[in-house]
This record gives structure tokens, sequence and C-alpha cells, in this order.
């Protein structure tokens, strides 16, 4: 599939150096990709000695049970990312999913997969959800069911990279609705780059207010904290 469509729309390119590639990227992009370390905490993915919970996660648990990343937010992931959600270069899609899927070989129990929704005006400007598209292959690929309409945007906010970080957790508060009860359901939800964590954190408190028990982050990309 993705031989095809690197084909077709990219003439046999490497779609980040141009150089001569059989497959969206050549082996030499594919591997300079800044893939993130194992020892991560297993609840936020940030970087932790011997994979245990971090500093922050004991001090003040997110309500978010887990979060698997595959890539840091870091060049040359991030223009990958930027080209999908801000060019419609849809064809990134699969390839990041298939990136993101690479971590999820063990993490299979889950009643079912939900993109992050974009606020209506936005999604009718974009004509497209970023996070549905990487979502979409990575459901198939588990079997998992895809929820589209599961939960949505009750109200719409500004967009959080045009926010200081001290600033989002409030940007997103009431910001999603479930559109229906849960009934303890273990529930992945897919985003394309995970920074502060405020929006998930606030869709997991969503998710679970409505009887989820579980909800765990699938994200492509971490972004490293603000030093």
């Amino acid at each position: 599939m993705l031989k095809s469509l690197s084909s077709r729309l990219f003439g046999g390119s490497c779609f980040l150096c141009r150089g001569a590639a059989r497959e969206l990227l050549c082996a030499a992009c594919l591997a300079d990709l800044p893939r993130l370390p194992a020892a991560q905490c297993p609840r936020c993915a940030l970087a932790s000695p011997l994979g245990a919970l971090c500093g922050r996660c004991l001090a003040r648990p997110p309500h978010f049970d887990g979060t698997v990343a595959a890539l840091a937010y870091a060049f040359p992931a991030d223009a990958l990312v930027h080209a999908l959600k801000f060019r419609g270069e849809l064809a990134l899609a699969p390839l990041l999913a298939s990136l993101l899927r690479e971590r999820l070989a063990p993490l299979r129990d889950i009643d079912c997969v939900v993109p992050v929704p974009l606020a209506a005006r936005r999604l009718r400007e974009r004509g497209y959800n970023q996070a549905v598209e990487i979502a979409r292959p990575v459901a198939s690929a588990l079997r998992a069911p895809l929820e589209l309409a599961l939960c949505e945007r009750s109200r719409d906010t500004a967009t959080q990279t045009e926010l200081p970080w001290s600033e989002r957790a409030k940007n997103v508060r009431g910001a999603f609705r479930a559109t229906r009860p849960l009934g303890g359901a273990s529930i992945a939800v897919v985003d394309d780059v995970m920074t502060t964590g405020s929006t998930l954190d606030e869709l997991a408190a969503t998710l679970k207010q409505a009887g989820a028990a579980r909800v765990v982050n699938w994200v492509v990309a971490r972004t490293a904290p603000a030093s």
C-alpha cells in the first residue's frame, strides 16, 4: 500500500530528501526518524529511568492510564506531522500509523479506538481530521472498532499551539462530550502529537465520566517538556 502511494504521489522519490525511494521514505530518512527510547514513563511517555512512573505523574496523576508514543517531536518527524496536519499530505497517514503500530504489538486489550475530535469549524476548514486518518489504519491492523462519533467537541477552542503551555489545560476544560454511556470500556485515544497532554487528559476525564474504565493514549509523536 505504501509503495503504491509513494509511486503515484511522489514519483518514486523520498518525501523528505527527494532521493530515490521505493516507499514514502528512503531507508536513510526512515532510519533518521527520532524514535523514542524504551525507558519511558508508562503513564505519559516522557523519558524516565528504568521505565518507572515519572515524578510528574506520581505527584499529579493524569486521568489517562497510559501513553504509547512512537517518535520524538523533532526533525524530521515534525516535518511529516506538519505536512499531514496542515498541508493535506494524507498519504503520510498510513506511514505514521505504521510507525505507531510498531509500538502497539502487545497492547491489544482495548474495546475501541477513538481519534481526538476536531471542532466542527476546524474540520470544515481543513476538510479532514488528521487523528482520524492515523487511527483508521491502526484500528484496522489491530481489528479494533474505530469509533468516530463516540466523543465530540462540545465547544470550539483556541488552537493549543498558539497558547503558552501554562494556559492549555484551561483552554480545553469542558471541551468534549461523550455521546453515550461507556459501561466499563477500555479505550485507546489516537492523536498526532502529545505536548503538555492537556487535551488528552481532558478527553480521558470526559470518557471516564461517561463510564470508561481505562483510557490510554496512542500518539505518533511526543514533545519534550519545556525547559
